[in-house]
C-alpha cells in the first residue's frame, strides 16, 4: 500500500511491529495486529494504523502476489453483496442456458459453440474458470487452460482429470450428450492446434486458443448482464448445500446439527475441488445454513425435482426452491 501504515521486521523466531514514528509498538495495538494472522512467510507487509480500515493489511506471499486481510465488518457486507447479486443474476440463468442450447445445436468448432461449451461446463461441473498465468507459473488448471490430455469422452461421458489450483487432484465425470459431442470434436482436432482443449476455428482457418477473459466476455455478451464464471460456482455451491442439508436426517441437538453442517461442507467442497473452509468463505451463501438452523430446507422441493423428467427440470424446480428460500 502506498498509504501510511505499520511495518513488520524479522526479530529472532518472531517479528517486532513499529508504528508510523518508526517507534516499536508494545501496547494493546499488538493484540489487533497479532489477531489478522499476518502468514510468517508474507513479505513487504503492510498494516493499516486504523482498526476500522477496510484493508487491514497486506503483503506478499511466497509465489509473488500481493495478498490482504480485510476488516471483519467489510468483508462481511461484500459478501452479502456478492451473495444478494448472485441471486438475481439466479433468475437470468435460464435465459443464458436457453442461449447456450442454441449455440450447441450448431455445427463445427465456431466461437459460439465452443463458447457456449464452456458455459455449460461451468454450470453443470462447476468449473473454476482458471487462469493462464497459473497454468503456466504453477502446473494448475481450470476450465479455460485444461489441455487436451486431461480429458477423454466415452459415449455421453466426458471424463476430466486435472491438478487443480491449490494442487487439489480434481477428477470430475459429466454425463451431458451435447457437451460430450463438441468435447470430443475438440479432441479429434488436427495436430499442430494446440495443446489446450478450448480452441476455435476463425474464418481464416486457424485456431484460436480461448481464454478465461473471453469466456467471461461471452456470459455478459449472452445474458446482457454482469455474470462471471465464477457467479456459476457460487451458486452451484450454495444450490448444492441447500440440496445436501435439506437430505440430510433430522438432527437431535445442536451439537448434531453442527456436524451435519460440517459434513455438508465438505460434501460440496469435493464437488467444487476446494477445501470446507474456502466453500464456506467465499462460494455458499451463508443464509442457506441459516435458514436451516432455523428448520427451513428445500427438502419439499426436493420430492418434485426427483419425479422431474429430465435433468434441466430438476435443476429448474430445485433452483427455484433456493431462491424462494434465500428471499424468504
Amino acid at each position: 500500500m502506498n498509504g501510511p501504515g505499520y511495518r513488520r521486521r524479522r526479530a529472532g523466531r518472531g517479528f517486532a511491529y513499529y508504528d508510523l514514528d518508526g517507534a516499536l509498538i508494545r501496547d494493546d495495538r499488538l493484540d489487533r495486529i497479532r489477531g489478522l494472522a499476518i502468514p510468517p512467510a508474507w513479505k513487504d507487509v503492510w498494516i493499516c494504523p486504523w482498526p476500522n480500515g477496510h484493508i487491514q493489511a497486506t503483503g506478499v506471499d511466497a509465489a509473488g502476489r500481493r495478498q490482504y486481510r480485510y476488516h471483519d465488518q467489510w468483508r462481511a457486507r461484500r459478501d452479502a453483496e456478492k451473495h444478494e447479486r448472485v441471486l438475481e443474476i439466479a433468475h437470468q440463468l435460464p435465459d443464458v442456458r436457453d442461449e447456450v442450447v442454441a449455440a450447441l445445436r450448431t455445427r463445427g468448432l465456431n466461437r459460439e459453440r465452443v463458447l457456449a461449451t464452456a458455459i455449460r461446463l461451468l454450470d453443470l461441473a462447476a468449473f473454476r474458470i482458471g487462469s493462464e498465468q497459473y497454468a503456466e507459473e504453477n502446473g494448475t488448471y481450470g476450465l479455460a487452460t485444461l489441455r487436451r490430455d486431461h480429458v477423454r469422452v466415452r459415449g455421453e461421458r466426458t471424463f476430466f482429470s486435472y491438478t487443480a489450483k491449490g494442487g487439489i487432484e480434481r477428477e470430475v465425470e459429466l454425463t451431458d450428450r451435447p457437451t460430450a459431442t463438441v468435447v470430443r470434436q475438440l479432441l479429434d482436432r488436427p495436430e499442430g492446434t494446440g495443446e489446450e482443449l478450448l480452441a476455435y476455428q476463425v474464418e481464416d482457418g486457424s485456431w484460436r486458443d480461448v481464454t478465461s477473459a473471453e469466456i467471461n466476455a461471452y456470459l455478459k455478451e449472452i445474458s446482457g448482464a454482469e455474470i462471471t464464471a465464477k457467479d456459476f460456482r457460487t451458486w452451484n455451491a450454495t444450490v448444492l448445500m441447500a440440496a445436501t442439508l435439506a437430505e440430510a436426517p433430522a438432527p437431535t441437538s445442536r451439537t448434531a446439527r453442527k456436524r451435519i453442517v460440517s459434513a455438508a461442507y465438505r460434501q460440496v467442497s469435493e464437488q467444487l475441488g476446494n477445501t470446507p473452509a474456502v466453500c464456506r468463505a467465499s462460494y455458499v451463501d451463508p443464509r442457506v445454513v441459516d435458514r436451516y438452523e432455523h428448520g427451513e430446507t428445500v427438502a419439499d422441493a426436493l420430492r418434485p425435482a426427483e419425479k422431474a423428467d429430465a435433468d434441466r427440470d430438476v435443476q429448474r424446480v430445485l433452483e427455484q426452491a433456493v431462491c424462494r428460500l434465500l428471499s424468504a
